[in-house]
């Protein structure tokens, strides 16, 4: 069984190798865009009851990309808060065209990523 991580940085490495499949990663973007994009029309219209319904989509989009494309179990499933800082990281190493050196990068204990 894998090691536990202890911190964001060591959990960071194991996170994107968790997400090589580019479709996989697309269905994130979709999902954590369409996430905030919702939880600000429904704070913007003053309907705070549904802010909770916002997480549906990018919970949903993410596991079809888990299970559908990339073959995996979604990491949420063992660190959800880390997982979901990491949508956001991710998200934004992708918009500032960072995620290519991100994903090339070996993780904390030297192991070059398997890419897809």
């Amino acid at each position: 069984m894998a090691e536990r991580k202890h911190s964001f940085r060591e959990f960071w490495p194991f996170y994107l190798s968790q997400h090589l499949n580019p479709i996989c990663r697309a269905l994130h973007y979709a999902g954590t865009l369409t996430a905030v994009g919702l939880l600000l029309l429904f704070l913007i219209s003053g309907e705070w009851f549904k802010v909770p319904l916002a997480i549906l989509p990018g919970y949903s989009f993410a596991w079809i990309g888990h299970f559908g494309f990339e073959g995996n179990r979604p990491a949420t499933f063992k660190y959800p808060l880390w997982s979901f800082r990491a949508d956001f990281v991710m998200l934004w190493c992708f918009l500032t065209g960072k995620l290519s050196l991100e994903l090339s990068q070996p993780d904390v204990q030297g192991n070059w990523p398997v890419q897809k």
